[in-house]
């Protein structure tokens, strides 16, 4: 069969030259290489062209459809014949293009639901010659258009931030609410480097788009914490991540376009299940101490029993000392604070507190000290380093009498029958972060605890000297 045949052109672009690809096989090509069934009609309805999309839509081949006159007794129920007809070949005199649905009928007799364009194809005058009607089954339509309404909502109206990143890993499209995420406007963030974008978190983000750029999409949600660059400084946020790779589905292969990156922002979820987790730790942590320092015999013991149950995961250094004498006095002729270290974690490797307190010799704090305010304040005292080179910071803390790597530092004072007996003083290095207010509550109960058990030991002390 001719391609002229095939598709129901007629030779009207002249001879074929020898060498060259004739007009009607040039065109009978691009018509059947449509996505969409394309048909035409003349001026006198009678059918004209039919491509390959066409037949595989509705079964009749061009050599059945060409040259019958509409749909009538085929491609139609009889009883539809006429109204679809006029209806089809009204868009010869209207202008712009018309849309129809129509169910029309398969060579095997079944019915397929379709939606049409049509519009009018003009003479060489610009008279009306006959009406051309594209044509594709309602439900890829919809398909279709669904696809695209979801695409516009994505980017318009999400309650998420949705990103579109090149094979290039830098943004192509980003919604409005990505846009605030990012703290930049939607056209600002676009070709620019995640490294712009993003403070911290850069490295894995950029990993998990390779990994889904090569591999495909993960299968479940990645939660990644950055941080955003903003006019008030650096923010950190937890932004919980899914992925899609972007294909072509044109292409014979797949082709990656880029990757879909939606997110969320669970920062304030992802804390509050952090401090929950960290309070549940913490409380068991003062319950097993509490059991354990109530099988001991020695009150002391017992103050080493808490400092240790305290430090998981509090800090890295401990050091109780105890007020030797009176407690301090207002004014200006009271006498200073003189304190004795008491017990200890010890100063390198990490390990169970000791008790040093034997000898009985006052620590040598500089006025002004963080422990000494703390037992003058009968308050607890934060002290850090702040961000200064290593060796400044190893300087501050041998100033203060403290191991060497201590960055952080927070004394909560020992006070127990409305009396201070001394301090406790938490330290943490370089690897952790400084003292927060949840952290201070927490020191302030265990101070609680090691004055109860402080209190004790004295009382024991003084009633086997007989006092």
């Amino acid at each position: 069969m001719s391609a002229s045949r095939r598709s129901g052109t007629t030779d009207e672009l002249g001879p074929d030259e020898p060498g060259e690809p004739g007009g009607s096989d040039l065109l009978a090509a691009l018509l059947d290489g449509m996505d969409a069934a394309l048909c035409a009609f003349d001026a006198d309805g009678v059918v004209t062209h039919w491509n390959r999309e066409a037949e595989r839509i509705l079964g009749w081949t061009a050599a059945e459809a060409v040259g019958r006159h509409g749909f009538a007794g085929w491609a139609v129920r009889s009883a539809d014949a006429e109204e679809v007809q006029a209806r089809l070949m009204s868009a010869m005199h209207a202008p712009g293009r018309q849309v129809h649905e129509f169910a029309l009928v398969t060579k095997g007799g079944g019915r397929v639901l379709v939606r049409t364009q049509s519009a009018a194809v003009r003479g060489p005058e610009g008279k009306p010659a006959g009406v051309y009607c594209a044509f594709s089954e309602v439900h890829a339509q919809i398909d279709l258009e669904r696809s695209i309404a979801l695409s516009e909502a994505l980017f318009e109206d999400a309650a998420w931030g949705v990103v579109l990143v090149d094979a290039d890993l830098r943004p192509a499209v980003v919604n409005a609410h990505a846009a605030r995420s990012l703290g930049i406007g939607r056209t600002s963030a676009l070709g620019r480097p995640l490294g712009e974008l993003l403070a911290q978190g850069v490295e894995e983000l950029e990993a998990a788009l390779t990994h889904v750029l090569a591999e495909g999409a993960p299968p479940a949600p990645a939660e990644m914490w950055v941080a955003v660059r903003t006019p008030e400084g650096e923010k950190r946020r937890c932004w919980r991540s899914g992925f899609l790779r972007l294909a072509s589905p044109l292409a014979e292969e797949p082709v990656p376009l880029g990757v879909g990156w939606l997110f969320l922002d669970v920062t304030e979820a992802k804390q509050a299940e952090q401090e929950a987790a960290l309070l549940r730790f913490r409380t068991n942590q003062s319950h097993r101490a509490a059991r354990a320092a109530a099988e001991c015999e020695d009150p002391v013991e017992a103050v080493t029993v808490h400092l240790d149950f305290a430090l998981a995961g509090f800090a890295d250094h401990a050091l109780v000392d105890r007020l030797a004498g009176a407690p301090p006095a207002g004014g200006e002729d009271a006498a200073p604070v003189r304190l004795v270290r008491l017990a200890a974690t010890p100063a390198g490797a990490p390990g169970p507190s000791v008790p040093t307190g034997a000898a009985g010799l006052p620590v040598r704090y500089e006025a002004g000290h963080p422990a000494l305010s703390c037992v003058e304040r009968a308050g607890t005292v934060r002290a850090d380093a702040g961000s200064v080179p290593a060796e400044r910071a190893r300087a501050w803390a041998l100033e203060r009498q403290w191991p060497g790597d201590a960055v952080h530092g927070l004394c909560a004072v020992l006070r127990s029958r409305g009396r201070t007996l001394g301090v406790v003083t938490f330290l943490r290095g370089a690897g952790r972060s400084r003292f927060e207010r949840s952290d201070t509550a927490y020191a302030e109960d265990v101070a609680g605890r090691i004055a109860v058990a402080l209190d004790l030991a004295e009382a024991v002390r003084r009633g086997a000297a007989g006092e």
